[in-house]
């Protein structure tokens, strides 16, 4: 019999998605029982596109205003000197090809982590190719093996085959859980706060 598939569609530097981390993982925990009718697949939905461009002032209010808001909601930690030691770039394909690059040695949740880590806590930013390095070598990858591949065409059409996958998925934004099961795609309700929410659904589809 076939496994369901349950995509997880994420972009590293999502601040929602940090938000949602640890009820994630929580998630993950649960669904570990059910590793003969469920696979996990993470999905890179891909927030913005390539820029050297500095991120415009109105977008920089809205994000910090958006960090502020899931502290309050979620209690989840921002270090905000991030907004005043970077220069802030809307830009996020690097980070998710990195997660790319990251996912061929089995690395990707490490490569997740790190960069949310250093966006978040350290006031690193991930628009940069020079941090990601830093962070791949962090989580045990080789430093130029990982440049390369970075630049890589085969990268490059890995990632924006999945951006596509992603857009065709029934989600509304990032994070996002859509289940494949019985060739039928259902949204999954995603819970901040509580897994229980998300694995009612999950178990109550994959056993009918």
């Amino acid at each position: 019999m076939k496994k369901a598939i349950l995509y997880y569609v994420y972009d590293p530097m999502c601040s929602w998605c940090w938000g949602y981390q640890p009820t994630w993982i929580k998630l993950q925990n649960q669904l570990a029982m059910f590793t003969d009718k469920l696979a996990i697949e993470l999905t890179v939905g891909g927030l913005a596109p390539d820029s050297l461009a500095p991120m415009p002032a109105e977008m920089q209010q809205f994000l910090q205003q958006t960090w502020h808001n899931i502290h309050q909601q979620l209690g989840t930690e921002f270090n905000h000197d991030f907004w005043t030691v970077c220069q802030p770039r809307r830009s996020t394909y690097p980070s998710c090809r990195a997660a790319l690059v990251a996912r061929a040695s089995g690395l990707e949740a490490q490569m997740i982590h790190a960069i949310q880590q250093a966006y978040y806590l350290r006031a690193k930013n991930p628009s940069d190719i020079a941090v990601l390095s830093e962070l791949a070598v962090s989580i045990g990858m080789d430093k130029n093996h990982f440049e390369q591949q970075m630049q890589s065409e085969e990268v490059e059409q890995q990632l924006m085959a999945e951006i596509t996958q992603a857009r065709q998925l029934p989600i509304q934004g990032f994070p996002s859980l859509v289940l494949l099961h019985n060739q039928q795609f259902y949204p999954i309700k995603l819970d901040y706060q509580h897994y229980e929410t998300s694995l009612k659904q999950i178990k109550r589809l994959i056993q009918s």
